[in-house]
């Protein structure tokens, strides 16, 4: 994909595409949205592709956590109220990561969770999502002087959050 070879969409959607769109259409229990949805997933597959560390985290991984994240989106865009994404279905795409990925995973959304919802959104677009501070600009419509200073006081939370952590082990 790195080097804009369309087959590899291809073996993409060969090998991840049919336990994406099932997990996506358990999640969003609309096989006409997940199938949109999907599409979104591989698009921005492509075009981030670059972004991809393997050291981090497994293909599968890195799809998955693209899918859920359009999935909330997508939720969000759909039902306003707060919802459980247990509830919704994502546990289907946890159930296939490694079982020290899921604690990390649930260790930093705990910490995230204790964090503002407004820092901790653009903490997950910059971080987890890769998004630049101007991509996030253009994502949310947050002023960038905001976006900066969000991410700067949630990573000194973070950062006192570990702290107490280590202090209690």
């Amino acid at each position: 994909m790195r080097r804009g070879d369309p087959d590899a969409v291809r073996a993409l959607y060969a090998e991840y595409g049919p336990p994406t769109l099932a997990a996506l259409s358990a999640t969003l229990g609309d096989r006409s949205a997940a199938e949109d949805v999907f599409q979104q997933v591989l698009l921005e597959a492509w075009l981030r592709c670059g972004s991809y560390d393997p050291a981090r985290a497994s293909l599968r991984t890195w799809l998955a956590t693209i899918a859920r994240s359009r999935a909330i989106d997508h939720l969000r865009r759909r039902i306003p109220e707060p919802w459980d994404p247990s509830a919704a279905g994502m546990d289907s795409i946890c159930e296939r990561e490694p079982a020290a990925d899921v604690v990390d995973r649930m260790v930093v959304d705990g910490m995230l969770a204790r964090l503002s919802r407004a820092e901790a959104e653009v903490v997950r677009l910059h971080f987890h999502m890769g998004f630049s501070q101007s991509q996030i600009v253009a994502h949310t419509g947050i002023p960038l002087g905001t976006v900066k200073s969000r991410i700067a006081s949630a990573l000194r939370r973070l950062r006192e959050m570990l702290e107490e952590e280590r202090a209690s082990l």
